[in-house]
């Protein structure tokens, strides 16, 4: 799988026709239905955190895409990276080579790498995995691979988004939700194209297609690999008009067992575009709109 979409992984509008909810919802709480009440708030509170961590998506701030040669960076407005403010008027340059980059900090300008003072040279960028992080007090940033385009992505432990955030609606959790899902492997290994908001696709394995009824209707989803051993699903569904984030939302599942998988739609989460405009998210294959509304999981957050 590609950076891009590990990254991820870690990751219209007319009112719809009402829609009932699944027939097998049950009328009162049920034991099970508490439990998965409580796994389910568990492991939201654990996606918060996560959300919420000094490196999380909330704290992106920036996002500049490289051009070949030398580009300057800081906050001054003569700088042709427009870098926020708090950061240096000049805080140096980035020079470009292919898909590769070397940045050279400014004079009088203190930049630590892995804890130790960095004092300019090559930049691995997350194409390889954990990308070279060069910090200044609260600021951060590092270089990104999505295709043939190399961007700097800025990150700031103080960003407003971060300490203005005030938590994700979310549906009740319910047991009709949690459905299982027959799994039908690929003859042949097959890639499948997934757009993303930066107007690119991104080629990503697929195992197989995903089965599941709904309301007495059959369902179809194709997961890719997540680079764990697991499934992630991209998908979206009618609720995206009204209640759910617009452009889609992610869903994680474990690997199939004896040719079933668990789809627990109440742990479905909004992608990071969701927070911010700063991330480059992958959108629904076609395949994976669904014709019926997944009350489950993450609501819209705020007004994205």
């Amino acid at each position: 799988m590609t950076p891009f979409a590990l990254a991820l992984s870690l990751a219209l509008h007319a009112a719809p026709a009402s829609q009932a909810a699944p027939r097998t919802m049950p009328k009162t709480a049920t034991p099970a239905a508490n439990d998965l009440q409580t796994s389910t708030r568990a492991w939201h509170e654990q996606r918060i955190q996560r959300l919420q961590a000094e490196d999380g998506w909330l704290t992106l701030v920036g996002l500049f895409w490289l051009k070949e040669g030398e580009q300057t960076a800081g906050s001054a407005p003569e700088n042709d990276l427009d870098f926020p403010e708090g950061t240096p008027a000049k805080l140096g340059t980035f020079t470009r080579q292919g898909t590769t980059a070397r940045f050279q900090p400014a004079p009088g300008v203190t930049l630590t790498r892995d804890g130790q003072p960095f004092t300019g040279g090559a930049l691995q960028s997350d194409a390889q995995g954990a990308p070279d992080v060069l910090k200044l007090g609260t600021v951060s940033f590092q270089l990104i691979l999505r295709g043939d385009k190399l961007g700097v992505r800025v990150r700031d432990s103080s960003a407003p988004a971060r300490k203005q955030f005030h938590g994700i609606p979310t549906y009740q959790a319910s047991p009709a939700w949690r459905v299982e899902a027959r799994f039908e492997p690929a003859q042949t290994p097959r890639m499948v194209s997934v757009p993303n908001v930066l107007g690119t696709l991104d080629e990503m394995k697929a195992p197989g297609t995903l089965v599941f009824t709904v309301n007495g209707k059959e369902h179809r989803l194709t997961p890719v690999e997540d680079g764990a051993d697991g499934l992630f699903i991209i998908f979206a569904d009618e609720t995206n008009r009204d209640a759910t984030y617009g452009a889609g939302r992610f869903l994680s599942a474990e690997k199939p067992k004896d040719g079933r998988v668990v789809l627990d739609f109440n742990r479905a989460y909004n992608p990071p575009c969701a927070f911010t405009k700063f991330a480059t998210c992958p959108l629904p294959p076609r395949q994976n709109r669904l014709a019926t509304r997944v009350e489950a999981g993450e609501k819209r957050y705020a007004d994205h």
